[in-house]
């Protein structure tokens, strides 16, 4: 029972597991096509939960957005990302683009986020942000401050550019703050990242909150690590119980 209920748990909190994106872009290229097949094979072979923490290979990413509800006409302006291999935040190998949405884009979220119009009419349009964004992040479990936020915005414009649902498991920063820091706050990525002496840079542009939330999720990993929690499953297990 508790197995069960701990899984119902997991599909909540996570995308589900399976193929992640095919493309209605150019189903004729033989390349895209095999790539896209073997991804969707590697991923349904990946089984994270009984693996080390530290051991994952994890993309964290962010997404700035137009406003909060993508089935309400918002729109994702920037997509940012940073991965984690075997612990290390790999600050060399990230992802960074504006999607060519420069309607959708208001003075307020331009001075929040420091994008303007002409640099998303020269960017590239949604679905073509989305081919390279899922090249970039493979088979990787992702992670997102408020992923939440992250994991709508990736549903709906999945779907919208490609008519395939988005599949990745999508793990948010709070699951483990939670339990490295319990009693504080973990509503605001600076909160977090002051509980750690992260340096705050770059505030609300994708990629440098990707990078934020990327160290934000080492020192949580290491300090939940420390108390006992080895795996993913360990870390549902444990949440699973204090939601009863």
């Amino acid at each position: 029972m508790v197995m069960n209920q701990m899984y119902q748990w997991v599909r909540q909190v996570s995308g589900k597991i399976g193929g992640p994106f095919v493309s209605s872009m150019d189903q004729t290229n033989p390349q895209h096509l095999s790539f896209l097949r073997q991804l969707q094979k590697d991923l349904k072979t990946e089984e994270p939960l009984l693996k080390p923490l530290n051991t994952l290979n994890i993309t964290v990413l962010d997404l700035e957005t137009s406003g909060f509800y993508p089935d309400g006409g918002d729109k994702i302006l920037s997509v940012g990302a940073v991965k984690i291999k075997k612990g290390k935040i790999k600050k060399e190998d990230t992802f960074y683009s504006p999607i060519r949405e420069p309607e959708a884009l208001s003075e307020e979220v331009s001075e929040l986020t420091g994008l303007k119009k002409s640099e998303l009419e020269s960017a590239p349009p949604l679905a073509e942000v989305l081919k390279q964004f899922y090249s970039f992040i493979q088979t990787d479990i992702l992670v997102a401050h408020h992923a939440r936020h992250e994991q709508r915005f990736l549903q709906h414009a999945t779907y919208q550019a490609t008519g395939i649902q988005f599949q990745h498991r999508l793990l948010d920063t709070s699951f483990l703050f939670q339990i490295a820091a319990p009693g504080h706050s973990s509503a605001e990525l600076e909160a977090c990242c002051g509980y750690y002496d992260i340096s705050i840079n770059g505030r609300h542009h994708a990629l440098a909150d990707a990078i934020m939330a990327a160290e934000l999720w080492n020192c949580s990993v290491k300090e939940v690590m420390n108390k006992g929690y080895e795996t993913l499953q360990d870390v549902y297990v444990y949440l699973n119980r204090q939601q009863r």
